[in-house]
């Protein structure tokens, strides 16, 4: 719809003073001026107030002094031969020091977590631009009989006032949500890192047992030619031999079903590193049996080396800012707005400053009645944040937990590797004397299998208890942080545009 000039004014002068006219000097006439300017300046001195809503605070959290199983751990004190840096640098393996670092690059579950995080410094610009006005402009020619010309340029503007801080409480909503982000990338790294770890040891744990059941494939084989050459010579029964071949038999049965657990971890450590299965290969190697020294700090600490607990405690911070952002609905809404321009004949010679269109105006709007529904927005808000305070609380008894269950497990399996490895080699000492024995014609060739399957079954024992043993070490790593801190946390306010002053 067109209005006229003269009928844009009238309408004009019933909300205003008479129209600003510039001087001959080129300055607005100072009196109208300041008056004019009096309520921006007040909206502005009422925008320095403080955001309205709690200002965050960590709630205190369910920490015990000291973990419950760190009695008997010997805690590792800093040496100058030991590695820094990555945490899996521990186990001293080039291989999974060449695997590891590939995870950040190139895993897939990372990769949408970072998108996640640089999603969330979008959404931080997006609610900052709220602090800012939004101008639109328009123009528009119309030609009307007889050979009339009016050609309008406008440029309108709205600016929100953040008077009660709702805005800004919306950028610490989104900032909040952006460290959560960033915490949740670094977790989430963390759990690729460590399944790639743990596929490591259970890769390494088939290299050893193919080795194992190769070497017991050798000894089968001996006591095959063994006990062929005791048929052979008349002391042994035919029976003897078809139970020797059945031992070798078994024996290469479980050593080719070894290569299909090795085969399938180094396909999860390919997948885990971005890459299709074909596209790795892992030279054989075997499962390593010391066990690092790993420093274990206060439960305490891991409130700040745990990305989990940092999300938990981010999230928190997140709710308690939507607090503030609903809890402005009790208040009015100030906005300004504004309009400039120029309508008219551009071939008449009278266009030009004479034709000048300008309106400016405040408003406040504040809902009368809405059944309580502010009400219920601040009080659902306030719940949500209870909600996330127990989930924080809860996240750190998780973590608690996992170091405990992690340090409990590497104590005790070391003890049982201690006892299993005597139990093997007392049973291999005692394969070869009931060997010998049958030799000489004084057992039966069924002790030697009772001994033979024996040892087997130690051996086997053992090479599992000492991977769980790696197991618990990568757990308990991962459980302490895996070298992780909230320092690390990057600084969402210095990767987007500054706030500017209130």
């Amino acid at each position: 719809m067109r209005i006229d000039v003269q009928q844009r004014a009238a309408a004009l002068s019933l909300a205003r003073p008479a129209p600003l006219r510039p001087a001959l000097n080129g300055h607005a006439e100072g009196g109208s001026a300041a008056l004019r300017a009096a309520p921006f300046l007040a909206a502005f001195l009422l925008w320095g107030c403080a955001p309205v809503g709690p200002n965050f605070e960590r709630p205190a959290a369910i920490v015990s002094p000291q973990f419950k199983e760190i009695r008997g751990w010997k805690i590792a004190t800093p040496r100058a031969n030991e590695p820094k840096g990555p945490w899996w640098s521990v186990f001293h393996d080039p291989e999974l020091d060449r695997l590891m670092p590939v995870v950040v690059v190139s895993n897939q579950t990372v990769k949408a977590d970072e998108a996640a995080y640089r999603e969330a410094l979008a959404l931080i610009n997006e609610a900052r631009s709220g602090l800012f006005p939004t101008v639109n402009g328009s123009g528009s020619a119309t030609r009307s009989s007889p050979s009339q010309t009016t050609l309008t340029a406008e440029a309108s503007g709205t600016w929100i006032l953040d008077v009660w801080g709702q805005i800004r409480r919306e950028i610490e909503v989104q900032q909040a949500f952006a460290q959560t982000s960033a915490a949740t990338l670094a977790n989430a790294t963390l759990a690729a890192q460590s399944l790639l770890a743990l596929a490591y040891v259970t890769l390494r744990e088939a290299d050893s047992l193919e080795s194992l059941l190769t070497k017991t494939v050798v000894d089968y084989k001996r006591s095959l030619a063994i006990t062929q050459n005791q048929y052979n010579a008349g002391t042994a029964a035919k029976s003897d031999v078809l139970t020797a071949e059945t031992l070798v038999l078994n024996a290469q049965a479980q050593l080719i079903a070894a290569g299909v657990s090795r085969a399938q971890s180094e396909h999860a450590i390919a997948v885990l590193m971005g890459r299709p299965p074909a596209g790795l290969s892992i030279a054989p190697g075997s499962l390593p049996t010391r066990v690092p020294p790993i420093p274990v700090g206060l439960p305490s600490s891991l409130l700040e080396r745990r990305p989990d607990v940092a999300a938990a405690e981010q999230t928190m911070r997140q709710a308690n800012a939507e607090i503030g952002v609903e809890f402005a609905g009790y208040f009015p809404a100030v906005s300004l707005n504004g309009l400039v321009g120029y309508s008219g004949n551009p071939f008449a010679a009278e266009f030009g400053p004479s034709n000048p269109v300008w309106s400016f105006g405040a408003s406040l709007v504040r809902p009368l009645f809405n059944g309580g529904l502010t009400t219920a927005q601040v009080e659902a808000a306030r719940q949500i944040y209870q909600a996330d305070v127990a989930t924080y609380r809860e996240t750190v008894l998780t973590a608690i937990q996992q170091v405990e269950d992690a340090l409990v497990g590497i104590r005790l399996y070391s003890r049982e590797v201690k006892v299993q490895a005597e139990n093997v080699r007392i049973s291999t000492q005692a394969t070869q004397i009931v060997l010998n024995e049958y030799q000489a014609g004084t057992q039966a060739f069924t002790a030697v299998v009772v001994a033979e399957e024996q040892q087997l079954t130690a051996e086997e024992a053992l090479l599992a208890t000492q991977a769980l043993v790696q197991t618990e070490v990568v757990d308990l790593i991962v459980a302490l942080g895996g070298g992780w801190s909230q320092s690390m946390l990057p600084d969402v306010t210095a990767q987007t545009s500054a706030i500017p002053p209130h």
